[in-house]
This record gives structure tokens, sequence and C-alpha cells, in this order.
């Protein structure tokens, strides 16, 4: 089985504007005062790798406790795509993907309002990129809304370099947090090698 890392390390990832940088903080140190080490992190849930459940722009949607472990797991399609997709673009795609759908765009991979409405309309569960955010930055509401009406979880954030195209099981679980709208995860993908 290959495995491929494709969660960005926390403390280094890129921070959207406005959010706050992650940082930690040792409480205890292994010296003369203690014999163990214990630190505390402060971030906000958007930072790196993370999914967006559907309470992040929808105040009726699930929160990231409360979605099925399900979604999170499962076959995939990774696909590269270059810029915006339309919705007419995820109307020849989605025939062609599993259930969950990560786009691979050297940071640029976005959703239009219309694909975001296609991808609702399906029966995807999980869309995932490795910009920033799935919505472009001129249109963040939209597309997000589309998709967290329809309950489809959204994974930011990833670390794409050196995953080909192609069909992949993904492992993506969210921390237990009942009453937030998003959540740090560690996403990787895995594949049998070739020739099995």
């Amino acid at each position: 089985m290959l495995l491929y890392d494709i969660t960005r390390e926390l403390f280094s990832a890129p921070v959207y504007d406005g959010d706050p940088k992650p940082s930690k903080k040792f409480l205890q140190t292994i010296g003369d005062e203690s014999f163990y080490n214990l630190s505390s992190v402060s971030m906000c849930t958007h930072t790196g790798t993370h999914i967006d459940a559907p309470l992040h722009f929808d105040e009726e949607g699930a929160d990231i406790g409360s979605m099925k472990l399900s979604v999170f797991c499962g076959k995939c399609t990774v696909v590269t795509i270059d810029g915006i997709l339309t919705g007419e673009d995820m109307e020849r795609l989605l025939p062609h993907c599993n259930k969950r759908l990560i786009l691979h765009g050297s940071g640029k991979a976005y959703l239009s309002v219309s694909a975001a409405r296609v991808i609702a309309d399906s029966k995807l569960k999980l869309v995932g990129t490795d910009a920033m955010t799935i919505a472009t930055p001129y249109d963040e509401l939209m597309p997000h809304l589309e998709l967290a009406r329809a309950g489809v979880a959204v994974l930011e954030g990833l670390f794409l370099e050196g995953v080909e195209d192609g069909e992949y099981t993904l492992s993506a679980f969210p921390l237990k947090m009942n009453g937030v709208e998003a959540s740090p995860c560690r996403a990787v993908l895995m594949r049998e090698p070739k020739g099995y």
C-alpha cells in the first residue's frame, strides 16, 4: 500500500488573510522542574489542511462533530485542473469520479457558483482543493453556501505535490468537536502499487 501524506504542516502552513496564526506554548518541559513535556496550541479551525462543515456558511448546517465519519474515508478521485471550474466542467467531470473529488491546481483550484450547484445536485460527499479555499477570492460566499446546503464536506489547504491524477482511497478525519464549523485533519491518500 502506497501512502501519500497530503496534509500541510500546521505551523508553517499559509494562513488565510485575517485569520490568527497558529502558536504553540510549552507549559512544562523536561528539566529540573518537570519530568515531562506538555504543550498547548492556539489556532483557527481553518488553519492548514482542514475540513469545513456545512455550519461554516449555513447556520442550519451540521457542525463538524456531527458529520458522518463515512464522508471522510473512502474512494476518491484526484483531478488536475487549471483555474476555476464551471458547471459545464463539473458535468463533464463527475461521471468519471468517485463520491470524493480532490482538485489539484497548484494552489489555484477553485469552484464557481455553477460548479458548486452541479456538485450540490450530485452524489458527491466531499470536494477538496490544494487552494486555501474552494471558492474564488472574489466570491467566497455562494460556492460555499451551495455546498453547505447540500451537506457536502469541503477539504481545503491540501498538499498535493507529487500526487498523480487517478483513483485513491482517502482518509481525512476531523477532530470530534461539537458546535464548531471546521476542524484540522490529517489527510492521506492510499493506493496499491501498480502491478498488484
